[in-house]
């Protein structure tokens, strides 16, 4: 069934009403995921996405921030993002200017493909990595597979190779750690930083060459 016009437009009111909050916040860049499936239309969902992409891109460009498009694990297609993949993500965005959209590199999403490698090089030969962000891929998952990610080096992660790909591909911005774990969260505060600084001197930063 096709929404009505207000249904139709509440979403991109709300990205544009998020722009406009990043703008007067000073923010560069607004990290955006595409949405899941409503009406089992993936085709369908997919196309909207683009479509509503394109009317944004003129809105970011006025406000000086740059919509940085997020793939989500496939896992999350039906009900947070139809956008599974780096490739997918880079498709979206290759239309519109670099200084208009990008894409996010997040570990936990995007580990798992066997084309990461040189869908991160193409990525950065064309300008677009706007984020890199690192959690691990635990196993066995919690129940609630959003609440999975763990400290690096909990899980299968390997983000030694990972980083190094980001970092040969140009990126020189900042590394989030982003980790949403109900085990986490209820640990004492300093120990998980000085666990997340141990994690990240030994298994994020790229080792020096030669």
């Amino acid at each position: 069934m096709v929404g009505s016009a207000t249904e139709l437009r509440r979403p991109l009111d709300d990205n544009r009403r998020a722009l406009d909050e990043a703008a007067a916040l000073g923010a560069p860049e607004l990290v955006m995921v595409m949405g899941g499936i409503p009406d089992r239309d993936l085709i369908g969902a997919r196309a909207r996405a683009e479509e509503r992409l394109a009317q944004l891109v003129p809105y970011a460009l006025e406000r000086g921030v740059r919509i940085a498009l997020e793939p989500l694990h496939p896992m999350f297609a039906a009900d947070r993002a139809a956008i599974s993949t780096l490739g997918q993500a880079l498709a979206m965005a290759e239309p519109h200017p670099v200084e208009a959209v990008g894409v996010v590199v997040d570990t936990f999403h995007v580990w798992w493909d066997p084309d990461l490698q040189s869908l991160i090089r193409t990525a950065g030969e064309r300008g677009r990595i706007s984020s890199y962000q690192v959690c691990d891929w635990l196993v066995p998952m919690e129940a609630d597979p959003l609440l999975s990610r763990g400290m690096m080096g909990d899980g299968v992660i390997d983000f030694g190779t990972i980083g190094r790909w980001v970092h040969d591909a140009g990126y020189r911005g900042d590394v989030e750690v982003e980790i949403f774990n109900a085990a986490v969260w209820a640990t004492d505060g300093d120990q998980v930083i000085e666990t997340m600084k141990q994690r990240y001197r030994d298994l994020v930063l790229p080792a020096p060459v030669g």
